[in-house]
């Protein structure tokens, strides 16, 4: 694969110059859903999918990028005196954001780079493909430009890139769970704090089995911002009763208890969505610690229940892939995965039921949605890397 994408590279570019290759995965969240923009828990890993980078600086301020996924674009130019949106600039919005974003951080790039990426995360699938091209350039800029940032600054760089530069008002989570991925462990992480655990997912004699819906969705456009906006206005209402900074803070009896302060029953369930949400996600971990899957499974179901019923950002794709997967025998849980309206699921499957689970849900997929779906059996794997 590496030399592969050195030959296109080279082939692009040309070979002069010192050239080196990156890596940053892809995430999936397993449970805590729209909670990180709400102060509560999530429990994403970092996957052995995601981007793959190689690069080398210049020595002008241009910008180079090409992407093995959208070849058609062919080379995207730009400059480093030309860093602001641009929706003919495409996917590379998500790189030139990140630089950007250095530089409001102090850290201003003046030498411009070639840059090559192919991602073999599935594009708008909710596996944060974009969050993964933004990590790998922060890690970039962090090893070959020599950026003074720690994983976790690549992180909040990342969000803030992603917030103010593309105008997507996303948490923390899905950069963090890429930047600070650990094989083998999904990411116990308090938005609100920061504060994090490694948790080892340990499932034995199951799989995690991500099952792509297909159905192209773009968070900017798509209803994440007011969801958003719902529950900071829900927020604003029980804070009149209560001193709390978020969501988050509150237990599922707290809420029942200020719940009709909120004046809008919308805005109600989508509180209590984020409220339930953040209990689940404690008490999944929890029940990992105990070696209790079946647990964490009847959770993952809720949370869809949840997500499907208070928070409306299923919709039918998803809905299918989840309720299909309840019916297979060996599924311990399933649900949806990431921002919604479209993108994925994801299931712990008993080892022997794999086969029958993507034969079973991929048949009734196709037949109620009119198009297939894709199944991909991950592992989990490590945060960014130089890989030579």
């Amino acid at each position: 694969m590496q030399e592969q994408l050195v030959a296109k590279f080279k082939e692009l570019f040309g070979a002069d110059g010192e050239i080196r290759t990156y890596f940053a995965p892809g995430r999936v969240n397993m449970i805590g859903e729209h909670t990180d923009y709400n102060g509560g828990h999530v429990f994403p890993c970092a996957l052995t999918i995601g981007t793959y980078g190689v690069v080398r600086k210049r020595e002008d301020n241009r910008l180079r990028f090409y992407s093995m996924n959208f070849e058609k674009l062919g080379i995207l130019e730009s400059t480093l005196d030309d860093l602001k949106p641009d929706p003919a600039a495409d996917w590379t919005n998500y790189p030139k954001g990140v630089i950007w974003a250095f530089g409001e951080k102090g850290m201003k790039i003046t030498q411009g780079m070639d840059l090559l990426l192919f991602g073999n995360i599935p594009n708008g699938s909710g596996l944060s493909s974009s969050a993964s091209v933004e990590v790998l350039t922060g890690y970039i800029l962090k090893d070959f430009y020599g950026c003074d940032v720690t994983n976790q600054d690549i992180a909040l760089i990342g969000q803030y890139s992603e917030n103010k530069f593309n105008g997507v008002n996303c948490g923390i989570m899905d950069q963090f769970a890429i930047a600070m991925g650990k094989k083998g462990h999904a990411i116990f992480l308090d938005t609100a704090t920061l504060e994090y655990t490694y948790a080892p997912i340990e499932l034995k004699d199951a799989k995690i089995v991500i099952s792509c819906s297909n159905k192209k969705r773009g968070l900017g456009d798509s209803k994440y911002n007011e969801r958003r906006a719902e529950c900071e206005k829900a927020l604003e209402e029980i804070q009149q009763y209560v001193g709390i900074s978020s969501l988050g803070d509150l237990n599922e009896e707290e809420f029942e208890k200020f719940k009709s302060a909120i004046k809008d029953e919308d805005r109600q369930k989508r509180a209590r969505h984020a409220v339930y949400e953040n209990q689940r996600t404690i008490k999944a971990v929890e029940a990992l610690k105990n070696n209790d899957v079946e647990m964490f499974g009847k959770l993952m179901n809720e949370s869809h229940v949840s997500l499907r019923d208070d928070y409306e950002v299923t919709g039918i794709e998803l809905d299918t892939l989840a309720e299909e997967a309840w019916k297979v025998d060996g599924v311990i849980g399933s649900r949806m995965t990431g921002a919604g309206f479209g993108g994925c699921s994801v299931s712990i499957v008993k080892n022997d039921a794999v086969d029958t689970f993507i034969e079973q849900v991929g048949k009734a997929y196709k037949e109620k949605i009119g198009y297939a779906a894709d199944f991909y059996v991950v592992e989990i794997g490590d945060g960014p890397t130089r890989l030579a």
